[in-house]
């Protein structure tokens, strides 16, 4: 996309980790990448 993302294209991502529901994500990695392919470099 080369652009930054936007705040509300982020705020699910905030949303989920500041959640109940992460309260048992530990060490992961979410990728928001506007569709590119993550490959984690």
């Amino acid at each position: 996309m080369e652009r930054a993302g936007q705040l509300t294209e982020l705020a699910g991502a905030y949303v989920y980790l500041a959640s109940e529901e992460a309260s048992y994500t530990s060490g992961a990695v979410i990728p928001v990448t506007g569709g590119k392919p993550f490959t984690g470099a």
